[in-house]
C-alpha cells in the first residue's frame, strides 16, 4: 500500500522505533493530513465508509488477511464504537498465529485436549464425520486482538453512562478486536481521562491484565518483587509495582528488555541466569527471598517456574500471569511452603458471560475491582504518569497493512516487538451489509427457491447449509449472522450473494422467498413471526418456540398468513424411521415405544442453560416428540415426567423419565440421560405392536422382528434425515409437494414439552393442550 501512496508513504508507513523515542507525535500529524486529502478518494472501496475492515485469521492454515465484512448489530446493554487505535497482544497473538500455521500433526501435539475430543468423536460418529467436523471447525476464521479505543458512535437503551462521541478504552476478544467498527458490552468498556492520549489508552485491556495480576500478588508497602519475562506484561507490570510503593526486580533473556525495564524504574534487572538473579534477589533482601514472584514469560518450559521457587523466601507467592509450564518442582516448593496463584485475565468477572455480555455488574462492595474496574484503574495510572505504555510501542501500522505487521511477529526480528499497535481511517460506517462478487456464487438452475438464512452456527454449517447448497432448485440469496466474521465465511464458503448482520437485510430482500432460521432458540419465534409477516415461507430449526405466550403468537401468524412454516424435526425424515413406519403400517393398533437418549453433559455455562432460551426440554426433547407422534401416527394427550436427583446442582432437564399417552392408545417413553459414558451410541429406539419389534440403533442400522424372523437394515452410516427434511420443505414451497409436516403436529409437539416442565414441577400427570386463558376458551391460537 505504502507504494501505491507515493509521497503519502511516510503518513501510513509504519513507524519503527525503539522504546522511549519521540516519532508518535509526529506520525500522528502526518496521518492526520493523510486523512484529510484521502478521506473522499477511494483506494479500493475502504475509504470513505464504504466497507468496514477487520483483521481475520483462518485457523487450518494461519493465513491472515483484512477482510471487509458487514458491522456488528447493536445490542441493548452495549455500545457501537469506531475504533481509532487497537494493540497486538504479541505474546499471545504470536502464539496464535503460529498454532494456527502449523499441520494438522503440529496441532495435535500442541493440543493433546482437542485430540481427545476428536477420538471420542471418532467412537461416536465415525472417522469420516469426525474428519469432516474438524475440517470444519479449521476452516472458520476468527478475530485477532482484545484491546483497542475508540469513540462510541451508537449505544443500547439500556447503557447510560455512556454517551455517543465518548472515548472509551475496550477489551475482549471476540469484541475489542482489530476491526475498524467494534460492538462493545458496557461492562468491557471505560471512559478515557482527558489526560490519557488514544495510543495509550487503547493497552487499557492489557494493562488490566498485568494490573490483576499484582491484585493478585496481594502486594504490601515496601516488598521486595521479582518480574519474570519482560514483554509488553512485564514492563506494564514493573511499572505497575513500582507505583504500588513496592521495591521491584525484573529479569529476561533479553538485555534490550532488561535495559528498557531499568529506564522505567525497576530497581534492579539482569539478564535471567538463576545464579546472578539469586545473588541480586538475596543482596535486596538480606537473603531472605523475594516475597513475590510475577511470572509474565510466554514459554511452555517450566523454567519461569522452577526459578520463581528458587528466588522466593519461605511463605512467598508465586503468581502465573503469562502462559507458561506449570509443573511445580515439590523439592523447591514445599520446604519453603510457597504459595502458587494463577491471574486470570483482567480480573473477575472474565469468562462470565452474565458480566461480560449481559451487562451485569458485582456488588463494589464485595468485588471492587472487577475487570471494567482494573481498567479504569489502569488508565488513572497512565494519566497520573505513573505508567507509560507509549514507551513500549516499537511499530504502528495502519489497519491495512496488518498482513506485514503479523510477518513481523513471526519473523527473526520479531524480538524487537514490544508495543505493536494498529492505526485506523475514521470513514467507516456501519454497513450491515456485503455483496458477495458474483463469480464466486452458485446459479440455481431452473425453477428456483430464493433463501435466505439467518443464523449460521455448527449445525446449520455442518448439516443444513451444505444440503442446501448441493441443491439444484435452491438460489442461496443472503446470509445473516451475529458475527460478520461468520457471515462472511458463510457467505463465501456455500456461494451466497451477500452476507449481513442485520436480519432486517433478508426479511426485506424481494429475491427470497424462503427463510431458513438456525439462531439461537430464543430467537426462533419472533423471527418466525416476522419472516411470515413479509410474506416468506419459514423453516426454522427445532424449537418453534420457548414460550407458550411465543407459540400462541406463531400459531396466529401461521393463521394469519398464506406462508408455509416448516419445524426441523427431521428424525421423521431419517431413512430408518421412515421403514419403520412402514414396517407396522396404517392398519396396526396402538403402539408401545421406547426412546433412550444418552444425551451427554452440558457445562454450567453452557449457552442452553440460561432460561430465556428453554433448557433441554424445550430445545431437543421436542426431536423425540414429534418422531414419537410420526411413528404411532397419532398426536400426545398426556405426559408425566420425573426426574432423578443425580448430583447438587445437577438441573433436572438432564436426567429425566417421560411417559407420553397418544389419542390412539399408544404409548411413549423418553428416557433422557446425561449420565451415560460418550462413547454409547446417543440415541436408541424400540417400536412395538401387533406382534412386530422394530429397533434403530442411532440411525445407523435397525433390526426389524416379525413372525420370529430377524431383518437387519442399514449399516451405511448415519442419517437422521436432514436431507430428506430440507428436500421436503423446498418442494413444498415449490408446489411440488404437500405440507411436510401438518401444523397442528409441530404445535402439538411443542406443546408437550412446555407441559413436561410443567409435569416436573407439579409432579403430576398433565394433558397437552392450552392453558384456559382468560376468557376460558382452550382454542390454539388465543391469546
Amino acid at each position: 500500500m505504502c507504494g501505491e501512496r507515493g509521497d503519502l508513504s511516510l503518513a501510513v508507513e509504519c513507524l519503527t522505533v525503539k522504546p522511549g523515542t519521540p516519532g508518535l507525535p509526529a506520525f500522528k500529524a502526518q496521518f492526520v493530513e493523510f486523512r484529510k486529502s484521502e478521506i473522499d478518494t477511494p483506494m479500493g472501496s475502504n475509504i470513505g465508509g464504504i466497507q468496514m475492515n477487520q483483521i481475520t485469521q483462518d485457523s487450518r492454515q494461519g493465513r491472515i488477511r483484512v477482510d471487509e465484512i458487514p458491522a456488528p448489530m447493536l445490542k441493548g446493554v452495549g455500545a457501537i464504537v469506531q475504533t481509532r487505535v487497537s494493540v497486538v497482544s504479541v505474546g499471545t497473538e504470536r502464539a496464535v498465529t503460529k498454532f494456527a500455521s502449523q499441520g494438522l500433526i503440529g496441532k495435535a501435539l500442541r493440543r493433546p485436549d482437542l485430540v481427545r475430543q476428536l477420538m471420542r468423536k471418532i467412537r461416536q460418529d465415525g472417522v469420516v464425520s469426525a474428519y469432516t467436523a474438524s475440517l470444519e471447525r479449521l476452516d472458520v476464521p476468527h478475530a485477532l486482538g482484545y484491546s483497542s479505543m475508540g469513540e462510541i458512535i451508537e449505544t443500547g437503551p439500556s447503557v447510560t453512562e455512556f454517551r455517543i462521541g465518548d472515548r472509551v478504552a475496550c477489551a475482549g476478544g471476540g469484541y475489542a478486536s482489530h476491526a475498524e467498527i467494534v460492538y462493545i458490552p458496557r461492562n468491557l468498556m471505560v471512559k478515557v481521562p482527558q489526560a490519557v492520549s488514544d495510543e495509550d489508552a487503547a493497552f487499557a485491556a492489557i494493562g488490566a491484565i498485568a494490573l490483576q495480576g499484582v491484585r493478585v500478588a496481594d502486594l504490601k508497602l515496601g516488598e521486595i518483587v521479582v518480574v519474570i519475562g519482560l514483554g509488553l506484561l512485564g514492563l506494564l507490570a514493573v511499572q505497575i509495582i513500582k507505583a504500588a510503593g513496592c521495591i521491584v526486580v525484573g529479569t529476561d533473556i533479553d538485555p534490550h528488555r532488561v535495559e528498557i525495564a531499568q529506564k522505567l524504574g525497576a530497581d534492579a534487572a539482569v539478564v535471567t541466569a538463576s545464579d546472578t538473579l539469586n545473588q541480586v534477589v538475596m543482596d535486596l533482601t538480606s537473603g531472605r527471598g523475594a516475597d513475590a514472584v510475577l511470572i509474565t514469560a510466554a514459554t511452555r518450559s517450566n523454567a519461569p517456574t522452577e526459578l520463581a521457587g528458587e528466588i522466593s523466601r519461605r511463605k512467598g507467592r508465586v503468581v502465573a500471569v503469562g502462559d507458561v509450564g506449570m509443573h511445580i518442582p515439590r523439592a523447591t516448593y514445599y520446604p519453603r511452603e510457597l504459595e502458587y496463584r494463577i491471574s486470570m485475565s483482567y480480573g473477575p468477572g472474565r469468562y462470565d458471560s452474565s458480566y461480560e455480555e449481559k451487562g451485569i455488574d458485582y456488588p463494589h462492595a464485595y468485588v471492587p475491582f472487577t475487570e471494567r474496574r482494573n481498567m479504569e484503574t489502569f488508565l488513572q495510572l497512565v494519566g497520573d504518569g505513573k505508567v507509560s505504555p507509549g514507551q513500549l510501542v516499537t511499530h504502528r501500522y495502519p489497519i491495512l497493512e496488518a498482513e506485514r505487521a503479523y510477518e513481523t511477529l513471526q519473523s527473526q526480528d520479531s524480538d524487537e516487538c514490544l508495543g505493536v499497535v494498529f492505526t485506523y481511517y475514521l470513514g467507516a460506517t456501519t454497513n450491515r451489509k456485503v455483496e458477495i462478487p458474483t463469480e464466486k456464487r452458485r446459479v440455481a438452475q431452473g425453477t428456483s427457491v430464493g433463501v435466505g438464512v439467518i443464523g449460521a452456527g455448527n449445525y446449520a454449517n455442518s448439516m443444513l447449509l451444505p444440503r442446501l447448497s448441493k441443491m439444484q432448485n435452491v438460489d442461496l440469496v443472503g446470509v445473516s449472522t451475529a458475527t460478520g466474521i461468520t457471515a462472511k465465511h458463510i457467505a463465501q464458503k456455500f456461494g451466497f450473494r451477500f452476507c449481513a448482520t442485520d436480519n432486517q437485510r433478508i426479511l426485506e430482500d424481494t429475491d427470497i422467498e424462503a427463510v431458513l432460521i438456525a439462531t439461537r432458540h430464543s430467537l426462533h419465534a419472533e423471527l418466525a413471526i416476522s419472516a411470515l409477516a413479509a410474506r416468506k415461507h419459514v423453516f426454522v430449526e427445532k424449537p418453534l418456540a420457548v414460550s407458550e405466550q411465543e407459540l400462541r403468537r406463531v400459531v396466529n401468524a401461521v393463521n394469519e398468513s398464506d406462508r408455509h412454516l416448516m419445524v426441523g424435526f427431521n428424525r421423521r425424515f431419517a431413512p430408518l424411521v421412515v421403514e419403520a413406519k412402514r414396517f407396522f403400517g396404517a392398519q396396526s393398533g396402538p403402539l408401545s415405544m421406547v426412546y433412550r437418549v444418552n444425551a451427554g453433559t452440558l457445562s454450567q455455562d453452557h449457552w442452553v442453560r440460561d432460561p430465556r432460551e428453554g433448557g433441554r426440554v424445550v430445545g431437543e426433547v421436542c426431536h423425540f416428540v414429534d418422531m414419537l407422534q410420526f411413528l404411532c401416527g397419532s398426536k400426545p394427550t398426556k405426559v408425566y415426567a420425573s426426574a432423578g436427583a443425580v448430583s447438587v446442582g445437577t438441573p433436572a432437564d438432564d436426567n429425566l423419565v417421560i411417559a407420553i399417552s397418544f389419542e390412539n392408545g399408544s404409548l411413549g417413553t423418553i428416557a433422557y440421560f446425561s449420565t451415560g459414558d460418550a462413547a454409547i451410541p446417543k440415541e436408541y429406539v424400540e417400536i412395538c405392536g401387533s406382534g412386530k419389534t422394530f429397533i434403530i440403533e442411532d440411525f445407523r442400522r435397525a433390526r426389524c422382528a416379525i413372525h420370529s424372523n430377524i431383518t437387519v437394515l442399514g449399516g451405511r452410516g448415519q442419517d437422521k434425515g436432514q436431507g430428506g427434511a430440507i428436500s421436503a420443505f423446498i418442494n413444498s414451497v415449490l408446489g411440488s409437494g404437500a405440507e411436510p409436516i401438518p401444523f397442528d403436529q409441530l404445535v402439538c409437539a411443542t406443546l408437550a414439552t412446555f407441559r413436561i416442565l410443567d409435569s416436573l414441577r407439579t409432579g403430576s400427570e398433565l394433558p397437552v393442550e392450552w392453558l384456559i386463558g382468560r376468557d376460558g376458551n382452550q382454542s390454539i391460537g388465543e391469546d
